[in-house]
């Protein structure tokens, strides 16, 4: 019975620890080169996965100099980008290909 109530908590700290570890996803569309949404926001302190989803039929490029990321997201497709854990700050983040288009900018929040 000791045995059983010992893998009983080994058990539930192994799967404490990983609901702990948790990623938190955010998702950011790109459609007819522009953001949607055009801000969004993230806690401080946590590691995230963005999930950029291009829904148009050519290639995307989400770049951010301030967080030092850029990922080209093919057509159709999603890309995912991996943040923090960060500061809390505004950094701002275009579509490289079309940056000079105000729909293709966009900024997250962390707070």
């Amino acid at each position: 019975m000791k045995r059983l109530l010992s893998l009983a908590l080994v058990s539930f700290a192994a799967a404490t620890a990983v609901a702990a570890t948790a990623v938190e996803e955010f998702t950011l569309t790109i459609k007819n080169h522009a953001f949607e949404p055009k801000e969004i926001t993230i806690p401080a302190g946590k590691k995230i996965k963005l999930l950029v989803v291009n829904k148009d039929a050519t290639p995307a490029e989400f770049e951010s100099k301030p967080l030092g990321r850029e990922k080209v997201i093919p057509g159709q497709s999603t890309g995912t980008v991996n943040l923090g854990p960060l500061k809390p700050g505004r950094y701002p983040f275009v579509e490289e290909y079309h940056e000079n288009d105000a729909a293709a900018q966009g900024t997250i929040v962390v707070q």
